[in-house]
């Protein structure tokens, strides 16, 4: 049986010409074309809108940077065991992108999408969509991705920035109305609010100017990059990479374990 061919078509190279999903990178991409242009290129192979191009660069602004976190920790760490390695540095920051923390946004958008789809499929308001899921979450021990965060309790200034742009751009769509409805309904299941935080409102924004839900994740990895090599720089004049395992050690309760005989 004939093995199946092999495909790209993102790119392809050759002596004196370099196309990028169709476009000459030279001629009509480098000097006229923005990294959150190009980032939506790659992916879908199409120049996105303006509203798209500021939406997406918004979003990497919104969580670039965010203080000393797990990921800089890490980042910064590394880099001072390992200084000639900066590529291995900014490796350990991003290892760490998951359910919890940079990662919840993909978790965030699955969940809207299916608001949105059960609504439309059902005929139900997005409240009522929303209440079941957020039901079904809480009944299955499982968290409910998009909303509370440890330091900005009362409200994310970042999640309103994004939620007040989408406004001003005319773009607000299903997905921000699911998100909304998202929030509501955690507050009636749990009996508390909970504040919707950036990784919740990046899927909503994005996905109502059809960002690839797919490709999600990939939003807060390019900013957090950007933010770790800041970071792994200042670390280089300003180091503070031993300081915080030696500040771990000072901060944990060692535990004398029991011998075993």
């Amino acid at each position: 049986m004939a093995s199946k061919a092999m495909r790209t078509g993102i790119s392809r190279v050759s002596p004196d010409r370099v196309v990028v999903r169709g476009f000459d990178l030279s001629s009509e991409l480098i000097g006229s074309t923005s990294a959150a242009e190009y980032f939506y290129i790659l992916l879908t192979g199409a120049r996105p809108s303006p509203v798209q191009v500021q939406m997406l660069d918004a979003c990497i602004v919104a969580l670039a940077e965010h203080g000393l976190v797990p990921s800089v920790q890490a980042a910064r760490m590394t880099y001072a065991s390992g200084p000639e390695a900066l590529q291995g540095a900014v490796a350990a920051g991003l290892l760490g992108c998951g359910s919890v923390i940079l990662g919840s946004s993909e978790d965030t958008a699955k969940v809207l999408r299916q608001i949105v789809e059960d609504a439309e499929r059902s005929g139900q308001t997005p409240d009522n969509v929303a209440l079941k899921i957020v039901g079904e979450l809480r009944q299955g021990g499982r968290h409910v991705p998009g909303v509370g965060h440890p330091v900005h309790r009362e409200s994310d200034p970042r999640a309103e920035a994004l939620l007040a742009l989408v406004d001003r751009l005319g773009a607000k769509g299903p997905h921000v109305e699911a998100v909304n409805a998202l929030v509501a309904a955690v507050e009636h299941v749990y009996g508390k609010r909970l504040a919707l935080n950036v990784s919740g409102a990046i899927p909503a924004v994005l996905l109502d100017v059809d960002f690839p839900l797919e490709a999600m994740k990939g939003v807060p990895l390019i900013g957090r990059t950007m933010s770790l090599v800041a970071h792994l720089l200042e670390e280089r004049t300003e180091p503070i990479g031993f300081g915080l395992a030696a500040a771990a050690e000072q901060a944990i309760e060692h535990v004398q374990p029991v011998r075993r005989s």
